[in-house]
């Protein structure tokens, strides 16, 4: 994780790049590497202030505040006009935790522990509930591909309606996670906040539990998210002419680059916990972070769109959902036993690489740019 914070540099160089006036692309760079050290420390900050709170609480906050930085991302580009880039963001946030976090989670647990256990029924309950998610996001775009003469107003009413299910839905499953049927769940707050010291310190052993100051921590929370809402500024500014110059389609860059950007540091976490054998936190933290973009996050940003003046409906490019529904359904089929290995880490993977050309090499979208 110590790499991450050196790109902290970046931040100031990004200011610079942008008043000085420098090229798109190194506007586009500068604060997208910024972004990816911000949203570790956005996360750190969040599992210091729950470790005052409390587990019950904390979990609320880390629920909350777990996508934060794709959040903010999308919500700047909303403001943008860009909705298909924001789109391609939610589809790519969900891939890339299901197929890339999670692959690599097992490929490199696999290589150091023949085999890695976590509990099957919180697998099979978190695949349901994406299930849902998928069925949720396949409607509307399923009403507008088979009605003739659908107007968008009707399509935004729909997508309005389905948003607000989708977020009740998420609030049933954080009462079922932490309350009703926590020990399902119980990844054990003290192994998250052991990760967490041993991720940000310097000895393999995790140091005597500590009492953070809480309004330090908050301080630092707001702080943070102010800097990546400016950086997000600069990113989403530039992006449209970065992407032109550097031969990437705003599709591309919303479904592969911008996940990259905005989940990296959780990704490492999720990594690292799985080579030390910690595989039911590896997977709360792939598996929950997609449950997040597609239960919370892309209905807020549809009743947010509706705030902005900028509509954003559920009705995506038929592709992106093949894709969702492709990412859902593997891990679904390898996570459902309980037992992962290196191998169907590879599968997950390699499964990603192929989406990537698709979106790479898939043809320019009317709406979406260049």
């Amino acid at each position: 994780m110590k790499l991450f914070y050196l790109l902290l540099v970046f931040v100031p160089i990004s200011f610079v790049a942008h008043f000085l006036h420098w090229s798109e692309v190194a506007i586009f760079v500068t604060a997208g590497l910024a972004i990816v050290p911000l949203a570790g420390l956005l996360g750190l900050a969040t599992e210091e202030i729950a470790v005052v709170v409390g587990p019950n609480l904390g979990g609320l906050l880390n629920a909350t505040f777990g996508n934060a930085t794709e959040l903010i991302i999308a919500l700047i580009a909303l403001k943008s006009g860009l909705v298909d880039v924001v789109k391609a963001t939610v589809t790519g946030s969900i891939i890339s935790n299901l197929l890339l976090v999670m692959g690599f989670a097992m490929l490199l647990g696999g290589l150091r522990y023949k085999e890695q256990e976590f509990k099957s029924t919180a697998a099979r309950l978190n695949a349901s509930s994406m299930n849902l998610a998928v069925v949720a996001l396949l409607v509307p775009t399923a009403v507008e591909y088979t009605s003739s003469g659908i107007n968008e107003q009707t399509l935004q009413n729909l997508s309005i309606s389905v948003a607000v299910v989708l977020i009740l839905v998420y609030c049933l499953t954080l009462l079922f996670s932490m309350k009703t049927h926590a020990y399902l769940y119980d990844v054990s707050v003290a192994d998250l906040e052991i990760e967490t010291a041993q991720t940000n310190g310097d000895g393999e052993d995790a140091p005597e539990p500590h009492q953070p100051r809480l309004w330090l921590w908050i301080s630092v929370l707001l702080g943070i998210t102010v800097v990546v809402a400016v950086e997000s500024e600069l990113l989403v500014g530039s992006l449209e002419v970065a992407t032109s110059e550097l031969g990437l389609t705003a599709l591309f860059t919303g479904v592969i680059v911008l996940p990259i950007i905005g989940n990296a540091a959780e990704h490492a976490t999720a990594v690292t916990v799985a080579m030390k054998d910690k595989m039911d936190l590896s997977m709360s933290v792939a598996v929950g972070s997609s449950l997040q973009i597609a239960l919370f996050v892309a209905p807020v940003l549809v009743i947010a769109g509706w705030f902005l003046g900028e509509p954003m409906d559920l009705d995506f490019n038929p592709f992106e959902l093949v894709a969702v529904a492709v990412a859902v359904l593997l891990a679904n089929s390898v996570s459902s036993d309980g037992r992962s290995n290196w191998l169907e880490g590879s599968l997950l993977l390699a499964t990603y690489l192929v989406l990537g050309f698709a979106f790479y090499f898939h043809p320019v979208v009317p709406g979406l740019g260049s």
